[in-house]
């Protein structure tokens, strides 16, 4: 038998009747008639007692019979069994697991650090108890080397200045890292029989060693794109001015002094502290 196999054993109440009738009346027999037969009854209670097992909500037990697999209870109840039956318990519970922060390469090589936080329980517990080691040793180990692959296949981030763009990367694409981070899991864990609930990155950030450059590069990006921005405002404003002028016919400007007007403007406009204006006492001719 290579399947998990759902058995429903003896009601455990009845055999629990049936071994005090056997125990008490025995030993007041025994006592009574001091008749060495009713020992026997005494016997077969002891023999009858290591039977008994317990299984709880979202519990089970694996039942085997001298190496043999039997079949795996999982109603919650009282049973019983033969004596003979080794009775392996395995939580069907959900368990919540935290790996540690591991030091990989993302596409781009860049190293970060990375973590993952996986939700799993037991479904098969055939494939659990028999076809692995041990399962949740197997659940860990196999969830870092899963990380590790994810991390390999996206970047940490997008890179437009280098002219880098991906569809998806590590620190934006949440949804799409997550489904892939869970389809690699379930084909991973699917021979220990293990039910992948949920997978996500729980902490993912540059490692130590370039941090601070990467923090630099980010700064100075949006420094760029914000210059960028005001670059283009204030052309706007000095082309609306100069229009303005013409059109209401305030005054006339030759080329030499569009020019200055025009280089005074924007460095105003861009400059990132307040002008100190200068008042002209003089003429336009003078």
């Amino acid at each position: 038998m290579k399947e998990e196999k759902i058995i429903i054993p003896a009601n455990g109440y009845l055999m629990l009747f049936l071994f005090l009738i056997l125990m008490i009346g025995g030993i007041a027999l025994l006592i009574r008639t001091e008749n060495a037969i009713f020992a026997f009854a005494i016997v077969a209670a002891i023999l009858i007692a290591p039977g008994f097992v317990m299984v709880q909500p979202n519990n089970s037990r694996v039942l085997l019979l001298f190496g043999k697999y039997v079949g795996t209870v999982k109603k919650n109840g009282f049973y019983w069994v033969i004596p003979f039956y080794t009775k392996t318990k395995i939580s069907l519970r959900a368990s919540n697991f935290d790996s540690e922060r591991l030091k990989v390469n993302d596409k781009l090589g860049n190293p970060v650090m990375i973590s993952t936080i996986l939700v799993w329980r037991v479904e098969n517990t055939y494939k659990a108890a028999f076809d692995v080691d041990n399962f949740q040793n197997f659940v860990r180990v196999q969830t870092d080397a899963a990380v590790r692959k994810l991390a390999s296949m996206y970047p940490y981030d997008n890179f437009a200045d280098e002219g880098l763009t991906e569809d998806i990367t590590l620190r934006s694409s949440v949804n799409e890292v997550s489904e892939a981070l869970e389809k690699e899991l379930e084909e991973r864990l699917a021979i220990a029989g293990i039910e992948v609930l949920e997978a996500r990155i729980g902490y993912l950030a540059y490692a130590q060693e370039i941090a601070n450059a990467m923090l630099k590069r980010q700064q100075a990006t949006a420094i760029v794109a914000a210059r960028h921005k005001i670059v283009q405002g204030a052309v706007s404003m000095v082309e609306m001015a100069l229009d303005e002028l013409s059109k209401k016919d305030i005054i006339h400007l030759d080329e030499e002094r569009k020019a200055a007007m025009v280089s005074n403007l924007m460095v105003i406009l861009c400059s990132d502290k307040d002008a100190t204006p200068v008042v002209n006492a003089g003429t336009l001719n003078h």
